[in-house]
């Protein structure tokens, strides 16, 4: 059972490691000392995860005078935030463990979110263990450009955003390479009110393929038409094909990078590998007001392209489905937007009722310690609901100092 305990000047204290990356993100934004403790301590690998050591040596190079501590055991965790700062506005590599099975996206969720309440702009790449390819738990680097970052024009964030996949990479070892760049700071977000979705007027994606036949790229396409065809006359989807990334024969081992630190003959001999080999799509639907779904699918073991390509069409079909102004791949971020807004001012967009789930309310519970605002949920016409925040006036402190 997860426990949050809020005394004055002392830290929020949660007593599980779940939904960690989402409690640090509110912590950063709201200059909120955060305390976890019992990380993972009863698995066979108690303490943080390496992606999630990554995930705070990441904060920390973004951030101005931020203190982190954690056990010998690494089951219990202080963070206490600095002052977002983009690395002052100089350019920041970061390279992420090489068996990290996390997708990119659990990086630049965390980026988009912060960079625009940064004293400075972002200017961010990502390499190493990158895997830009949608995985069991994060949806593609394509999702993320074409479906997450729109959300951020509500609330009329829009100069200077830019994701750039340098070098494409499939799980579940990746080894790609992105670049996120965000010029556009603010110091609060606008209010928004959202109550129309719209009618669906177009479907766009990216079929990708590293390593493999691009006959795969072909086949998922017309696989995924071939469904959305009947429903969509206008769809579109563009097919982009990567060579497999070539690493050392040891590339994702534990333990690799120190014991070639003293081989004369570089890392496993010389020897290489080829990495990163898959293929998958992502598809989005615009509707004519702007409300944007997506879907991610990638290619199992054995899987054939064709099967991809019409899992991914249904999985897009069931985001229509649901309904609602935000589609669920970007909803926790437009309600902490909300949430940062305008002090007093009420907020409301409307959600279809099947992306109200355990997600989502866990996700008002970390709302309401951090910010101490609570998310209101009523009923709305045709089976929807109407969710309403009102704005704490948080904001950009870095642009309140300058």
């Amino acid at each position: 059972m997860t426990t949050a305990t809020i005394t004055p000047n002392t830290p929020i204290r949660f007593t599980t490691h779940s939904s960690l990356r989402r409690r640090l993100v509110l912590s950063t934004l709201t200059g909120t000392p955060l305390h976890i403790s019992q990380i993972r301590s009863t698995s066979l690998k108690p303490g943080l995860t390496p992606y999630e050591f990554s995930l705070l040596r990441l904060l920390d190079s973004l951030t101005n005078g931020t203190f982190i501590e954690i056990s010998l055991t690494g089951t219990t965790l202080l963070y206490k935030p600095g002052l977002i700062t983009g690395n002052n506005g100089r350019p920041l590599t970061h390279t992420l463990p090489e068996n990290c099975p996390r997708g990119v996206t659990y990086f630049l969720e965390v980026l988009a979110l912060l960079a625009p309440f940064s004293k400075s702009a972002f200017s961010v790449t990502l390499n190493g263990g990158v895997i830009t390819s949608a995985t069991a738990e994060d949806y593609s680097v394509d999702t993320f450009r074409t479906a997450v970052l729109p959300v951020y024009a509500g609330f009329e964030i829009t100069r200077g955003i830019e994701v750039r996949t340098l070098v494409r990479s499939s799980g579940p070892l990746g080894a790609g390479e992105v670049h996120f760049l965000h010029g556009h700071q603010v110091r609060l977000p606008k209010t928004l009110h959202l109550q129309n979705s719209g009618r669906v007027k177009r479907i766009r994606g990216v079929s990708y393929s590293t390593g493999v036949s691009a006959g795969n790229n072909a086949r998922m396409i017309e696989t995924a038409r071939g469904v959305l065809n009947r429903f969509v006359a206008d769809v579109y989807v563009f097919s982009d094909v990567s060579k497999a990334q070539v690493v050392p024969a040891d590339y994702g081992k534990e333990g690799a990078v120190e014991k070639a630190a003293g081989n004369m003959k570089g890392r496993a001999g010389g020897k290489t590998k080829k990495t990163g080999v898959g293929f998958g799509i992502s598809l989005v639907a615009e509707t004519s007001l702007g409300t944007v779904y997506a879907a991610d699918a990638f290619a199992g073991p054995a899987e054939a392209a064709e099967d991809v390509g019409k899992r991914a069409a249904i999985m897009l079909l069931e985001e229509i489905k649901v309904g609602g102004v935000v589609g669920r791949h970007g909803l926790m971020s437009v309600l902490v937007m909300m949430m940062m807004g305008v002090e007093g001012d009420v907020g409301r967009v409307v959600l279809g009722k099947e992306a109200i789930g355990e997600e989502f309310i866990a996700g008002a519970r970390d709302l309401k310690n951090f910010f101490g605002g609570e998310v209101a949920v009523r009923e709305g016409e045709s089976d929807s609901l109407v969710v309403s925040v009102v704005g704490r006036g948080v904001g950009n402190v870095g642009r309140k100092v300058a």
